[in-house]
């Protein structure tokens, strides 16, 4: 089976209607750095993203190919209409907006916004920072989530995450707002910050495709469903998160 359901990037569709951007490749989308999801460790990307796409790639009988690309033009369905990538997994949460420009694997991981600080500050929500400097990423739910909530608070936007995490431990902004998951991740190899509070927002993330791209979509959830079912997410979810989900 491998290489035969895949097909040119002249548009003509393979064995089971599998279109794919590059023959025998799956490209995948997703924006750098978003540790544990997916990051650059001794030139390699890996994450939790990484891995469950690479089950994927495998049904398929072809090799994950990441492109690193601004996020915006990930979550504005942009990456699709220019035939960049097959699919995004960029720990994306599922959104109303979002759906309207691709569609959506089923939900693969649960997430919600979260607020990182030094360590020792006291601010429990958004309000407790008026006066103060907020800091968010550029085209996320959490900038969201901030301007609905920071009457009063300066908002300074991030083109990515990096930047974020480095202007709070440097006291550039005095917290910043993002996904639980991450801001978890980076605490752990940053001891002079700390989560300060969760908001319940209650995200999924899922993997997006090119709206109408049915085959790909529906192999994605059968690969997800199957992992979930053997034990193989729970494996990969340890691997990363130094734990298995919660029920």
């Amino acid at each position: 089976m491998a290489g035969c359901s895949s097909t040119k990037s002249d548009g003509k569709k393979g064995a089971g209607g599998l279109e794919l951007v590059s023959s025998g490749t799956l490209k995948t989308c997703t924006h750098l750095p978003y540790a544990p999801f997916q990051v650059k460790k001794n030139g390699k990307i890996v994450g939790f993203d990484v891995d469950l796409v690479d089950l994927v790639a495998k049904d398929l009988g072809i090799k994950q190919e990441i492109v690193n690309t601004p996020f915006e033009g990930i979550e504005t369905g942009q990456d699709f209409t220019i035939r960049k990538c097959d699919l995004a997994a960029a720990g994306m949460t599922i959104t109303p907006a979002r759906d309207k420009v691709m569609d959506f694997s089923d939900p693969y991981f649960n997430a919600t916004q979260a607020l990182l600080t030094k360590k020792g500050k006291p601010y429990k929500k958004v309000e407790d920072l008026k006066g103060k400097k907020l800091g968010y990423q550029k085209a996320t739910t959490g900038g969201i989530y901030a301007k609905d909530h920071g009457k009063g608070v300066e908002l300074v936007e991030f083109e990515d995450l990096g930047l974020l995490l480095t202007a709070v431990k440097s006291g550039q902004v005095d917290a910043g707002i993002n996904d639980n998951g991450v801001l978890f991740d980076y605490v752990k190899q940053n001891p002079d910050t700390a989560v300060n509070a969760e908001f319940n927002t209650g995200e999924h993330y899922g993997i997006g495709v090119r709206t109408g791209n049915d085959v790909l979509r529906k192999k994605i959830n059968e690969v997800i469903k199957k992992a979930k079912s053997d034990g193989t997410y729970d494996r990969i979810y340890k691997k990363w998160f130094g734990t298995t989900p919660q029920s």
